[in-house]
């Protein structure tokens, strides 16, 4: 089978690279189609004027015929204006669409850019709808997302089928070992969505340990408030991730108690999974599609601070109970998200829309 990659998608974002690197070890041949506009855009949705000029061009350059053979044209993330480009060069064969995300819900619904029923919302909304409408399959990352993508679009819930995120298993591999200096990481984009308030307020609660924030972005603002056990990095090159996670007493993943958070698993926690690090995160039915807690990772409610602090004092006074989170962690990542287990997934997906 020969897949096209396709769209204006951000070739460092962990998920293009994931389904690439899987369908190529599930013996798939992925060609790729790629003009590039958001490569080194740290904050893809603030770009403005001049993102819209990259944009036109990279939809001008996608316009052009592609004489190679293909089975299935596959739209990358982010690709919701790419979809009217790829049906041309698709010419009749199916379109499947890897979204990850819905404009509109983050946004307006999470990160709370516009008002719901102003202008720009009702733009984006639209927007989504007709980008999901355009592709034969849309793939969304849980069932809880795949539920809502559906019903946002108006599309029969087969139109969209399910595949974990996953994490890398050139980068993301086992090599987690209890430390002798606990730390809970905390790694992301500084968003509503993670909840760094909740975070923050944990670290107050627990000034004895030690907690680490590595990311930036919107609410970067609290951390000039933030407690003295707490450090912040605003960034590290990705490559790095693995051994801050190998070393981390645990990792922390999203506790924001917006609609989005409940419906999503971030890609940090897969890496995390990954390297066998203690998961802790927000018990939320997209979490539950996956983890089990007490097992595989530890859930609390999410916007639960004091059931956050409570959960890394545990782990961080329990070094048997860590490792057997980690270990749990890391069999449910092998089970269900590793490369392997996605790459035979989006395989047949795409198997599944070519026939």
């Amino acid at each position: 089978m020969r897949a096209l990659y396709f769209g204006t998608y951000d070739r460092e974002y962990p998920r293009n690279a994931q389904v690439i690197s899987a369908l190529r070890g599930a013996g798939v041949e992925v060609l790729e189609r790629h003009a590039g506009v958001w490569e080194g855009q740290r904050h893809n949705w603030q770009a403005g004027a001049a993102a819209a000029a990259r944009v036109a061009v990279a939809e001008a350059r996608l316009l052009r015929r592609d004489r190679r053979e293909f089975d299935v044209v596959l739209v990358g993330y982010p690709g919701h204006l790419d979809l009217a480009a790829a049906r041309r060069t698709a010419a009749g064969r199916p379109v499947v669409f890897n979204p990850l995300v819905s404009l509109f819900d983050t946004l307006v619904t999470d990160r709370g850019r516009f008002e719901a029923g102003s202008v720009p919302a009702r733009f984006l909304r639209a927007l989504d709808a007709h980008a999901f409408r355009g592709a034969s399959l849309v793939v969304a990352d849980t069932d809880a997302h795949a539920d809502y993508l559906a019903g946002l679009a108006r599309l029969p819930r087969e139109r969209v089928a399910v595949c974990f995120v996953g994490a890398e298993d050139r980068l993301f591999a086992p090599g987690w070992t209890p430390p002798e200096s606990f730390t809970a990481l905390f790694v992301g984009k500084l968003i509503p969505l993670h909840g760094i308030e909740t975070v923050l307020e944990a670290a107050r609660l627990a000034p004895e340990l030690e907690f680490v924030v590595v990311g930036s972005g919107q609410l970067e603002g609290r951390l000039e408030r933030r407690a003295p056990n707490v450090r912040w990095r605003p960034w590290v090159a990705y490559d790095e991730l693995p051994a801050l996670l190998h070393t981390a007493g645990c990792a922390l993943g999203i506790f924001g108690s917006t609609d989005k958070a409940a419906r999503v698993i971030p890609n940090k926690v897969f890496q995390a999974l990954a390297c066998g690090t203690p998961v802790i995160t927000g018990d939320t039915p997209a979490a539950r599609e996956l983890l089990e807690d007490g097992t595989t990772a530890l859930l609390v409610p999410p916007g639960d601070a004091p059931a956050l602090a409570a959960a890394v004092r545990a782990l961080a006074s329990d070094p048997a109970l860590a490792r057997r989170i980690g270990d749990g962690g890391r069999a449910a990542y092998e089970s269900h998200a590793s490369e392997a287990v996605l790459g035979r997934r989006w395989r047949s997906l795409l198997e599944r829309v070519a026939a």
